[in-house]
């Protein structure tokens, strides 16, 4: 049997198991990515290449130092580690709570407040992990659906759609978008516009802004105001931090830098900073410092570098190439065939499995399609972000911020049903993908 086709099953193993044992799944990338390794080390060049038609002359150590070298993206991984700590400082802070009370202070009415509420959550998940958004957007959410006796499931619901949505706007969103920028090379600055056109960026605040008022049907008879206690704000340095690596990593795109981590050690060095601060400033023991650490999302860094290297061994032994020319037959030529087919495709899986190891399978293929058929590749590759990121939130269980969205309801005493979440979460992909997809198409056809 030809190799690519045992590092298939290997791979398609590992994604059903993934999708059948979520709570397993870095065990399984890891296990995948370990037999895949150690594959290549018997039969050096025969999965791994160095671009130049194999590795054999390396040695046997090739496929290890291949896939920690090469392979597994430190840049990204350095980014997302750097950036979570500093989101997690960022909710510590309280500021994100003291702006939503200014919010409902400042609005005309409550049906507003909750879309502003809404909103704000949306552009603070651009900068913040999105459970982490929710968890402290929800206690504001609750409180002010007590105070105007509304029931919560909506509003709890649309804190974690909306969070999602914003969440590959930049390269700093989500791991999606910083797989997607390391696949194509992308800086900060090029979330915004590339190639003198507008990027993946707006098109994603089109989705946002369909998303708002999409809820504004729903809470737009929600008139009186209300009062709020405005939240003590603990410090504003890590928002201070927050500006500081946005601004930054827009300077490092500005200038070009070549070095290929000098964006993950810049995040790092505010991340390592940030606890510092905590530790000098906050006066925090080393066992809070341990819990601050220990909370971040180990899980996923754990399981992106298993990923990396599975997709990484499918990538080289050339079978995402062929799967590329497979659509491209499929398409019949029709750009716009294709265009939908990603999108829709997109939807539907990322409605039920986790959209990471599906945009590193598919960022090549949709990047090779576009080649094929003679098309700025930017249309495909924007088409996978938008359905994949959006497409989370059609299920209760498509992003782990709903999840966490349904919890809290079941624990105030709203339990939501997978019939009750797809009655908010259908319609709502359906508006938001569609406005994103057509402005993206009008675009970048």
């Amino acid at each position: 049997m030809d190799i690519k086709w045992i590092v298939l099953i290997v791979a398609v193993v590992m994604y059903l198991l993934v999708i059948l044992k979520q709570d397993k799944k870095v065990w399984f990338t890891t296990g995948a990515a370990l037999l895949l390794v150690a594959l290549g080390t018997v039969l050096p060049g025969a999965i791994f290449n160095d671009g130049n038609g194999g590795a054999s002359e390396t040695g046997r150590l090739f496929a290890v130092t291949h896939s920690l070298g090469t392979l597994i993206n430190w840049n990204v991984l350095m980014i997302y580690i750097g950036s979570m700590i500093i989101a997690a400082l960022f909710i510590y802070s309280k500021v994100p709570a003291r702006i939503a009370d200014s919010i409902v202070e400042k609005s005309p009415g409550s049906g507003i407040a909750i879309i502003m509420i809404l909103a704000m959550t949306g552009i603070i998940s651009i900068f913040v992990e999105n459970v982490a958004t929710v968890l402290v957007m929800a206690p504001i959410a609750l409180a002010l659906s007590k105070k105007l006796k509304l029931n919560p499931t909506y509003f709890l619901a649309g804190l974690a759609v909306m969070s999602n949505l914003e969440g590959t706007a930049t390269l700093v969103g989500d791991p999606p978008s910083m797989i997607f920028a390391s696949f194509a090379g992308y800086t900060f600055n090029d979330f915004f516009f590339y190639g003198g056109r507008i990027s993946i960026f707006f098109f994603v605040q089109t989705g946002l802004i369909a998303g708002c008022i999409f809820f504004y049907m729903y809470f737009r008879n929600a008139r009186e105001k209300t009062a709020v206690d405005r939240t003590k704000v603990v410090s504003f340095v890590p928002a201070v931090l927050l500006v500081a690596m946005i601004a930054g990593l827009a300077l490092l795109s500005f200038l070009h830098f070549d070095w290929q981590y000098g964006s993950g050690v810049y995040v790092m060095v505010l991340g390592i900073a940030g606890i510092v601060w905590y530790v000098l400033s906050q006066k925090k023991s080393g066992e809070e410092v341990r819990t601050l650490i220990k909370e971040l999302d180990w899980e996923t860094i754990f399981f992106l570098c298993g990923i990396f290297v599975v997709v990484g061994a499918i990538s080289e032994t050339g079978l995402l190439k062929e799967f590329a020319a497979f659509l491209a037959d499929v398409t019949g030529g029709n750009k716009f065939f294709g265009f939908v087919l990603i999108l829709l495709v997109s939807i539907l899986i990322s409605g039920f499995v986790d959209n990471v190891p599906y945009i590193i399978v598919m960022l090549p293929v949709a990047a090779d399609l576009a080649l094929n058929l003679g098309i700025h590749k930017e249309l495909y590759m924007f088409a996978l972000l938008i359905g994949s990121c959006l497409g989370g939130n059609l299920t209760p269980f498509g992003a782990s911020a709903n999840v966490v969205a349904m919890g809290i309801l079941k624990k105030e005493g709203y339990p939501i049903s997978f019939k009750g979440w797809l009655k908010i979460g259908a319609p709502f992909t359906f508006v938001t993908t569609l406005s994103a997809a057509l402005f993206l198409w009008f675009v970048w056809k």
